[in-house]
């Protein structure tokens, strides 16, 4: 759907316009059957998106939101984070990023729906699943069962949402958006962990939200035993085959995952959008009546809200909005066809039962029709290696392998799922022209800075100690070297040896940098040994402990440890120096984050030394200078590639953990991904030997219109000459169709203010490869350039029949299965 644009002569007009805008995000009794969901006594087929408030800023959201409503949907879904809101006990926060009414305002306003996920409990690759860490150190608490602190504190939590919404009047009953909200989370995959209690519990948290008196109905997603009038919910990437436990209730997916997370020094996981329709296009013919993905649009982890651990900064979750705000092509387009052919079908498919055809042995037809004529059909492919082509009411019809085509009217295919012919735009992060910035640097400590905070005989678990309060805690220790050491007199190096619970470590002896060593996002914990300088006399040895987010989810998922558990000397006389039973001295956090150095008034209470000589591959180093923002509108990414590991900060506002991490060379990266069969996160791998993630993030509202303060804190040395602004565009578009496609016709449009200055690739025939990476095939037409050029050269946007009238192939490839491949390049 087009943007509209109206304009007014008069405010009567503009009223008129403002009341409609009302109405429209607002419903009113929402009830069920088993069919649909029932708004104001109409049934609705819903496409509903994930979009998590704080993991985007306040000056995106609508922006997002209309995004989302172009894209065909119907329906914004978050989840509410607790641990955002309830920093301490009684203690809220609704600022910012977590203003929380704001966001649903701006969906109603947007004229849609929104469902609301309080949970409490989230998960979400989140920092403790959304719950405080402050909770689990009240005595005797235990997470998610049928604890009395736990539920005391949830429903208390619970209740506080609730009444705000009401206070808002933001529920459907009440006028509002909201039409469902969600108690826990996926649940039912660690219930019988905790045996009775978890049993209890269920129950208790479902009467628990009832009891709410809300209006709307309450959903549990992956709840096996989730009581009426609670509805359950399937998650997954297929959920076609589920059915809700209870024949009266319908059929909702409440995280159709469309991509998956990224872990810090991990390959990065592709879902194809052709295996996304698939999924949703199967799931309605199979009945289904709400489809959420999660996510629509990831956005940032932001600061340190993201668990895991080891989860990246980026929770981009390749969505059908990419992290910086911008339609992720092709999959926003191909998605948006899908359901504006749903909607072709809506109230066949709400009014009428199916009657299942068999066309074949992986091949069906599902067939909706009523008295009156009306009739929609889906025709489905499982076959996941092998094209077909099916006979249905007398007519032939080719079908993919892994596809749905929809035939609003049983006659005419208006799309099929395997067949993509939006544009593909590949966006990149385009360097910013600057002069070089101007570092000031100051310089931690290695070891205890001011007061001790604990002193201890033993190695302390870390989020014991920490609390969370910081990443960071210092273990420091002594020990006397004799001059009669043999490894001082043959020159050798004592080894030492270190376990940990997770999730990294740097070793400091006598001030300097030794050894670093992490676990992954896989396997947390981790063992490292390595050759470490020691003089003679006394050794100050300082460990850096370090977490990268916490657990986010799992049975008694608050419990499990972190930090160190053992660290030996080896190489020495009197054999292994054991020094985890040492006295340890125990410091939470860096210098400069207790005095808060990178916001403005905390940054004058260190010595910040400028100097044109900036130092590189140092460790424990603030770098501060001052930035203008990067011209333009684009969104605006920080480029630290030539870093190591840390922090970063914009005026104060957390940009977030960076960590250019490379992944192992030899993983299991493919070039082009066969979106045929079932979709797994490992299944579509790309970046192998490179870093997770290079660019971070900054919002362009966080900017002002000079001095702009970056802050950085660099863990064990990097270059900060290198480190540079980019700004997301794109400079390409590619897009292909076969002559079978149901509209045959590719379609190329750059990005606004832009134009095609060049035909990059085109080939009608049987090309390979996919966007970027396009190579001609066995049968090629010679003039394929010459005639896209003919038809797109200086447009910004164009559309090209594919046709043997238009195009003549060259080679070996037979009539109706030729396919244009095209790629452009924009400029301004």
């Amino acid at each position: 759907m087009g943007k509209l644009f109206f304009f007014y002569s008069s405010s009567c007009c503009l009223l008129f316009f403002l009341l409609l805008c009302f109405e429209l995000g607002s419903a009113g009794n929402v009830t069920y059957d088993a069919r649909s969901l029932i708004v104001d006594g109409q049934r609705k087929l819903l496409i509903s998106a994930s979009i998590h408030y704080p993991r985007s800023v306040p000056a995106m959201w609508p922006g997002l939101v209309q995004t989302a409503k172009e894209g065909g949907v119907d329906v914004i879904e978050t989840y509410v984070f607790w641990n955002g809101h309830e920093i301490a006990p009684s203690v809220y926060n609704f600022e910012g990023r977590f203003d929380l009414v704001k966001f649903v305002k701006t969906v109603q306003q947007a004229g849609m729906y929104c469902i609301l996920r309080i949970g409490p409990f989230v998960a979400a690759e989140w920092n403790y699943g959304g719950v405080p860490v402050w909770l689990h150190y009240i005595p005797g608490t235990v997470f998610r069962t049928d604890n009395e602190n736990f539920k005391f504190y949830m429903q208390r939590f619970m209740t506080y949402i609730v009444d705000l919404m009401k206070k808002e009047k933001l529920f459907a009953s009440q006028g509002g958006p909201i039409i469902l909200s969600q108690v826990e989370n996926e649940y039912g995959y660690y219930e019988q962990g905790y045996g009775e209690g978890g049993k209890r519990y269920a129950q208790w948290a479902a009467k628990m939200a009832v009891a709410q008196n809300t209006g709307v109905p309450w959903i549990m997603c992956q709840q096996y035993d989730a009581p009426d009038p609670v509805i359950d919910t399937c998650n997954g990437f297929y959920c076609d085959t589920f059915k809700p436990t209870a024949p009266h209730r319908p059929k909702i997916w409440t995280e159709n995952w469309p991509g998956w997370f990224q872990l810090f020094g991990a390959p990065n996981p592709h879902r194809p959008a052709e295996d996304v329709a698939f999924a949703v296009a199967r799931f309605f013919q199979k009945g289904g009546t709400v489809n959420n993905y999660y996510m629509y649009h990831g956005g940032t982890n932001f600061g340190r809200t993201a668990g895991g651990p080891f989860i990246t900064t980026s929770y981009d979750y390749e969505a059908p909005i990419d992290e910086y705000g911008l339609p992720n092509l092709p999959k926003w387009g191909h998605l948006k066809e899908l359901h504006r052919a749903i909607k072709l079908c809506e109230n066949l498919l709400l009014t009428s039962n199916p009657v299942n055809i068999s066309l074949g042995h992986s091949q069906e037809a599902d067939v909706y029709a009523d008295a009156s004529g009306g009739c929609a059909a889906f025709l489905a492919n499982t076959d996941d290696k092998n094209d077909v082509t099916v006979t249905f009411r007398n007519a032939s019809y080719h079908l993919p392998a892994w596809s749905v085509s929809i035939l609003p009217d049983c006659k005419t295919e208006v799309y099929n799922s395997a067949k993509v012919h939006r544009p593909d735009m590949q966006p990149h992060c385009a360097p910013k022209d600057s002069k070089s910035l101007n570092w000031e640097v100051f310089v931690e400590k290695a070891g205890i800075w001011g007061e001790a905070d604990l002193v201890k005989s033993s190695l302390e678990d870390h989020v014991n100690v920490t609390k969370d309060a910081s990443d960071y805690l210092w273990y420091t220790t002594s020990i006397t070297v004799s001059e009669d050491e043999l490894f001082l007199k043959q020159g050798r190096s004592p080894v030492l040896m270190i376990d940990s619970k997770g999730h990294a470590v740097h070793v400091f002896v006598n001030g300097q940098l030794q050894v670093s060593a992490s676990g992954n996002g896989t396997v947390f914990p981790f063992k490292y040994k390595k050759p470490i300088t020691l003089k003679a006399g006394k050794n100050e040895i300082s460990l850096l402990g370090i977490t990268v987010g916490l657990p986010t989810a799992g049975p008694r998922y608050e419990w499990i440890p972190a930090g160190l558990t053992s660290v030996v000397i080896k190489g020495l006389n009197n054999g292994p120096l054991d020094l985890s039973k040492n006295t340890w001295t125990y410091k939470i956090g860096l210098e400069g984050e207790k005095l808060a150095i990178y916001t403005q008034g905390g940054m004058n209470r260190v010595n910040w030394v400028a100097t044109a000589n900036v130092p590189k591959m140092q460790p424990l180093t603030w770098y501060k200078t001052f930035v203008d923002p990067p011209t333009g509108d684009e969104p605006v990414g920080l480029d630290m590639l030539y870093m190591g590991k840390g922090l970063a900060w914009l005026n104060g506002e957390e940009i977030g953990r960076y960590w250019p991490r490379k992944s192992p060379k030899n993983g299991k990266c493919v070039e082009q991904c066969d979106y045929r069969g079932k979709f797994m996160p490992d299944k579509c791998l790309t970046g192998c030997g490179k870093p997770t993630q290079r660019w971070y993030h900054v919002p362009r509202s966080w900017f002002k219109p000079s001095g702009n303060t970056l802050v950085i804190f660099e863990e064990r040395g990097g270059d900060p000459t290198k480190i540079k602004f980019s700004k997301r565009r794109t400079s390409g578009v590619c897009a292909s169709a076969s002559e079978d496609y149901p509209s045959a016709t590719v379609h190329l449009k750059c990005p606004e203010d832009t134009h095609i200055s060049k035909v990059k690739f085109a080939s009608f025939g049987t090309p390979r490869g996919a966007c970027g990476s396009y190579q001609m095939g066995d049968c090629h037409d010679p003039n394929s350039v010459s005639a896209v050029e003919k038809e797109c050269a200086k447009r910004n946007e164009c559309k090209i029949q594919v046709s043997a009238q238009k195009f003549s192939s060259k080679g070996n490839c037979a009539a109706g299965k030729r396919k244009l491949a095209v790629e452009v390049i924009c400029s301004s």
